[in-house]
C-alpha cells in the first residue's frame, strides 16, 4: 500500500447539540478511512464539550478539537438563533479563514477537505476562496431541506411572500408523496419573533447559495424513508443512518454529562415496560405544562426514565408537583443527560416520547422504538409528520383549549401506543431496513465508501 500525506479535513458543525453529534459520529467514519480530522466548535461549545470530556473520560486523541469566535458577547444567550445566525455570516467566516491560515503554517499538516455542516454551508465558500474542496452533511431529513430549496417556489405560488410569510394559513404538500406540511410551522418561522423569522428567512435563503460550493452533499437519512424527498433533491448522498454511542471509549461530541447509572437501572426493568423521556437540547417548558407531564407520567403507571436538562423549565429551578418524586420513586429515574443511543437500544424501553428532533428520530427508529410525538419547532413537526402519518410508527398529542397538553391526554396516549402491536411491528420493520443501509452491501454504505474514494483521488492519495 502506497500512502501520500493523509487526507486532513476541517469539520465544522453548527453550534448546536444535535448539529455536533452526527458531524462528530462522520468524523470518527473518516478517521477509520485514514483522515486526520480537526473538529471546530465556537469558543462557547468547545469549552462546553472539554468540560464534559474532563469529567466523563472520553477519547479525544484522534481528534483535534479548535475553537472559534462566534462573535456574541460572553453573556449572550446562545439559543437565541436569530443572533447566531447573522452571526455565522456576519462574523465567523474570516474566524475560519484565519483559523485555516494558522493550521496551515503549523506542523498539524495542510487542511485538504472542508466538511461542514449544511446549515454553516458558508464554510465551504471560505474553502473554495483557499483552494480547498468541501463536501457538506445536511443533519436533518431530506424533507427539511427539500423545503428550503423549494422557497423560490414557494414565492412563485404565492404560498410565501418575499419575506418568508405566508399568504393565509393551509396545509401544503411539496410533492404528492410527501407529508402535509403546516405554513405557520415552516422552519424559518419556528420563533414567534418576526426578527428572529428574518434572520432565519435570510439563513435559509444563504444555505441555497451556499450549498452551490460543495462538491459533495451528504446526509443523514436513507432513501427507503424519505423517496419522494430525494426526487426533490436529487443530487445528496444518503449515508445514514449515522449513529452515535455505538464506539466505545470515543468521543460523542456531548455539551452535558451523561448519567450512565440509567442503564444499571434500566437493566433491573421488564421488558418493553419503560418510556423514555427526552427532549433534545432546545426545548424549554412553562411550570404548568411541565407539571402535567410530570402528572401525566405518574398517572400512566408505567415506569419511566426522564431526561431532565438544568435548563429544561422556563425560569424554576424546582417545578415538580408537590410530592411528586416521592409518589414515583420506584418507578422512575431523573437525570440530567443520558447516553441516549445506549438507552434507546435497551430491551426495557417500551416508547420514546420526544420532541422529534432528527437524531433523537434516527435513533428510535434504528432501534425499533415507537414513538409518542412532541415536536417544539423548526423540522420537528416535519419528523412528527413522518413518525405518525407516513411510518406510522407513532402517535401526536392532541392539546387543550389553552394549548397545554393535559395529564389524561398523556396517559391516554400512552396505554394506546403501548398496547399497539401493529406499531411496534412496523417500528421492528424500519429497524431492520435502517440497519440493512449501513451494513455490508447497504446503500448508504456504498455511498460513504463511494464518497472515501472520490475525495481520496481528488487529491491524488493513493492507498
Amino acid at each position: 500500500m502506497a500512502m501520500g500525506t493523509l487526507p486532513h479535513a476541517l469539520v465544522i458543525p453548527y453550534p448546536a447539540q444535535g448539529h455536533v453529534i452526527p458531524l462528530m459520529e462522520l468524523s470518527h467514519c473518516l478517521l477509520d478511512h485514514g483522515f486526520m480530522i480537526t473538529f471546530v466548535n465556537t469558543e462557547f461549545n468547545h469549552s462546553r464539550m472539554v468540560a464534559s470530556l474532563q469529567k466523563t473520560g472520553g477519547d479525544n486523541e484522534r481528534i483535534r478539537l479548535v475553537a472559534i469566535p462566534d462573535g456574541l458577547a460572553p453573556g449572550e444567550d446562545r439559543n437565541e438563533v436569530g443572533k447566531l445566525c447573522d452571526s455565522a455570516l456576519s462574523f465567523m467566516p474570516s474566524a475560519l479563514e484565519e483559523l485555516i491560515g494558522r493550521i496551515d503554517k503549523s506542523n498539524d499538516g495542510n487542511i485538504t477537505c472542508v466538511i461542514a455542516d449544511a446549515s454553516m454551508a458558508w464554510a465551504l465558500e471560505v474553502g473554495r476562496k483557499m483552494g480547498i474542496r468541501g463536501a457538506a452533511l445536511w443533519p436533518a431529513s431530506v424533507g427539511l431541506l427539500a423545503q428550503i430549496f423549494n422557497i423560490p417556489k414557494l414565492i412563485e405560488d404565492s404560498i410565501i411572500d418575499a419575506n418568508g410569510y405566508p399568504s393565509k394559513h393551509q396545509m401544503i404538500k411539496l410533492s404528492p408523496t410527501m407529508p402535509m406540511m403546516n405554513t405557520e410551522h415552516l422552519s424559518w418561522l419556528c420563533i414567534n419573533d418576526n426578527n428572529v423569522q428574518q434572520s432565519l428567512f435570510r439563513y435559509a435563503n444563504h444555505i441555497n447559495r451556499a450549498l452551490e460550493s460543495a462538491d459533495w452533499l451528504l446526509c443523514n437519512s436513507f432513501h427507503e424513508i424519505e423517496q419522494s424527498a430525494f426526487e426533490l433533491v436529487p443530487n445528496i448522498l444518503p449515508i445514514g443512518p449515522l449513529l452515535a454511542g455505538r464506539r466505545l471509549g470515543r468521543l460523542e461530541g456531548n455539551f452535558w454529562r451523561e448519567d450512565s447509572t440509567c442503564l444499571s437501572w434500566l437493566d433491573k426493568q421488564p421488558a418493553c415496560s419503560v418510556i423514555y423521556v427526552a427532549f433534545g437540547s432546545f426545548t424549554v417548558f412553562d411550570q404548568c405544562q411541565f407539571q402535567e407531564l410530570a402528572l401525566g407520567l405518574e398517572l400512566s403507571g408505567h415506569p419511566f426514565l426522564w431526561v431532565v436538562r438544568p435548563d429544561l423549565m422556563d425560569g424554576s429551578s424546582d417545578a415538580y408537583p408537590d410530592g411528586f418524586k416521592e409518589r414515583v420513586v420506584d418507578r422512575s429515574l431523573i437525570v440530567g443527560w443520558s447516553p441516549q443511543q445506549k438507552v434507546l437500544a435497551h430491551p426495557s424501553i417500551g416508547c420514546f416520547l420526544s420532541h422529534c428532533g432528527w437524531n433523537s428520530t434516527m435513533e428510535g427508529l434504528s432501534n425499533g422504538v415507537p414513538f409518542l410525538c412532541w415536536p417544539y419547532f423548526t423540522d420537528q413537526f416535519l419528523n412528527k409528520a413522518y413518525i405518525s402519518d407516513v411510518w406510522k410508527v407513532g402517535l401526536g398529542f392532541i392539546p387543550d383549549g389553552n394549548g397545554i397538553i393535559p395529564r389524561e391526554e398523556i396517559k391516554g396516549k400512552l396505554d394506546e401506543l403501548l398496547g399497539d402491536d401493529g406499531i411496534r411491528a412496523r417500528s421492528s420493520e424500519l429497524k431492520e431496513m435502517a440497519r440493512k443501509q449501513v451494513g455490508e452491501g447497504g446503500s448508504s454504505l456504498k455511498n460513504f465508501n463511494s464518497f472515501i474514494e472520490a475525495m481520496k483521488l481528488e487529491k491524488g492519495w493513493v492507498y
